[in-house]
């Protein structure tokens, strides 16, 4: 069959279900995996013809996206800041406004390194339910001298982290370990310069609000959370940084949209410095940073 009118055939079948131009991402992303084709094949060699063998992954991949199975997990990758990541059901699929956390975190720590704030020889950072590891990977690939840790309650989720360190050629410490438990022990002098986290946090009345491919394709241990209870992460995680951070050490969290100023007063209550909350490139409330106090002025 021509390479063509299999591009037909995606859309007869996906245009009532996904946008055109999606339609289109799907097709080209498609044929890069499996035959090795950039998107400019069709003009150069319109009347391309595929064998059987060839054909067979399209196709496949054609009957997953007509069941609204992400695309990220039907080709297992993805990209996040210019960084190539396995991923599979058993994490999230990075997203856009997770760049910009990392972004922020990134000039935060080079410009807190220019003016010599950060003097230790070498930055620790530890990022909290890690999944993919994409933050702890991109946090490592940009900041070359920082000791990286990440932590995640799940096995499957930590085995991808570590095969997508290995990817992009990174060490991480990694940790299984549950933040909700109140047993959770790092070692005390085990200290952190920064602490991150993209925490579970939609309340089960916004699934209404998602796509059916995020609500039963990606994991709800890492995307939900209680109506009564929705910063049960936050909170957690807010008092383990107040133990774990070095004194000027930064807490920075991507957060529920329709939950910042309730996050961001978390933070204040307890005790945290130049709290910052910021949108993200849709206009959402979507990243609170906070800067721990002195040991003596410390909430629990």
């Amino acid at each position: 069959m021509l390479l063509q009118e299999i591009k037909t055939i995606f859309h007869k079948e996906l245009d009532g279900i996904y946008p055109v131009e999606e339609v289109d991402t799907f097709f080209y992303l498609t044929i890069e995996r499996y035959l090795n084709l950039e998107r400019f094949v069709l003009a150069l060699q319109p009347n391309l013809n595929l064998t059987k063998v060839e054909e067979q992954p399209l196709f496949e991949t054609l009957t997953q996206l007509k069941q609204q199975k992400p695309i990220q997990y039907i080709l297992s990758t993805t990209h996040f800041m210019d960084l190539e990541f396995h991923v599979d059901e058993n994490v999230l699929i990075p997203r856009p406004e997770t760049e910009e956390l990392v972004q922020w975190i990134v000039e935060h720590c080079q410009f807190e390194r220019s003016r010599e704030a950060l003097n230790t020889p070498d930055l620790t950072i530890l990022d909290i339910g890690t999944g993919s590891g994409c933050i702890a990977i991109a946090l490592a690939k940009n900041l070359p001298n920082a000791k990286v840790h990440a932590l995640d309650v799940s096995a499957k989720a930590l085995e991808v982290a570590q095969q997508n360190a290995i990817l992009n050629g990174v060490d991480i410490t990694f940790h299984q370990k549950n933040i909700l438990n109140p047993e959770l022990r790092f070692k005390a002098e085990l200290e952190f310069d920064v602490i991150v986290s993209n925490p579970p946090y939609v309340r089960e009345k916004e699934k209404n609000k998602m796509n059916n491919n995020v609500v039963d394709h990606e994991p709800n241990l890492a995307l939900f959370v209680p109506d009564d209870n929705a910063l049960v992460f936050f909170e957690s995680i807010t008092k383990f940084a107040l133990e774990h951070l070095k004194t000027n050490g930064s807490l920075f969290f991507e957060i529920n949209q329709y939950l910042g100023n309730q996050t961001k007063t978390l933070l204040e209550a307890h005790n945290f410095l130049e709290i910052e909350l910021r949108k993200d490139l849709f206009g959402n409330d979507r990243m609170l940073k906070g800067i721990a106090p002195l040991r003596g002025d410390l909430k629990l």
